[in-house]
């Protein structure tokens, strides 16, 4: 297991603890507006942290922090992430896990063994338009589909997100969006930000107003519909 970066307080990235998270690298989606590239593509220009002062720092906070948060790129890539986690959790950590859900059998077995107390499950777009908002051109969208019943099921805690970017997503979109996620438990609305480090492309941000235009869109369909970071 590599760990490509560490963040060692977070207030915001695990809802209701004090967290730290760890960025694994590689993906197997290529998002263009992804805020994460040198995750995703740059990994030979990323110093690696060290995995036992890693394990050496969560055991020096364990009376400061509550959790960790994984996320990457795409953590579930990754062949020793159950390991991973079952030390972490050895130590008396609940874990959040960030993940574009196209795994989902590895996100029910991880739940199963209690292992994931929090999953963030990215909802990149509508099902008609997720190939191109992923940038995969062969996507196997029923494994999203399989992961998205399996939260809906409430066999772990959890929310779905999306990252909203004005040239790829209308309103008509997330009216598709909420039908298919119907009842889920929480929804966060993420305003697009050009950290410097994307894919590719020019894009831009819906303004407030229309974030929270489309925030009521959605608390018809997700009565815990919120917009995060602005």
């Amino acid at each position: 297991m590599i760990i490509y970066g560490l963040q060692k307080l977070s207030l915001l990235d695990y809802p209701g603890k004090t967290a730290c998270t760890v960025f694994t690298g590689g993906c197997n989606f290529r998002c263009p507006y992804c805020h994460n590239a040198s995750l995703v593509v740059g990994l030979d220009e990323v110093e690696p942290v060290d995995y036992d002062e890693f394990f050496a720092f969560l055991n020096k906070r364990k009376n400061i922090l509550d959790g960790v948060c994984i996320t990457g790129g795409e953590p579930l890539l990754q062949p020793d992430i159950e390991d991973f986690i079952r030390k972490i959790k050895q130590l008396g950590y609940s874990v959040k896990l960030d993940t574009n859900g196209s795994f989902p059998d590895k996100l029910k077995h991880l739940v199963d063994e209690n292992l994931i107390d929090y999953v963030a499950m990215d909802i990149k777009n509508s099902p008609e338009k997720y190939s191109l908002t992923a940038g995969v051109s062969e996507l196997d969208f029923s494994k999203i589909n399989s992961s998205v019943e399996f939260l809906l099921s409430n066999a772990v805690d959890y929310e779905f997100r999306t990252t909203v970017v004005k040239e790829l997503h209308s309103k008509e979109d997330f009216v598709l969006i909420g039908e298919w996620i119907k009842g889920a438990k929480r929804y966060f609305i993420q305003s697009f930000i050009d950290s410097g480090d994307i894919l590719g492309g020019t894009f831009s941000a819906y303004g407030k107003s229309e974030l929270e235009e489309i925030e009521g869109l959605m608390q018809n369909f997700v009565k815990d519909t919120q917009i995060r970071g602005v």
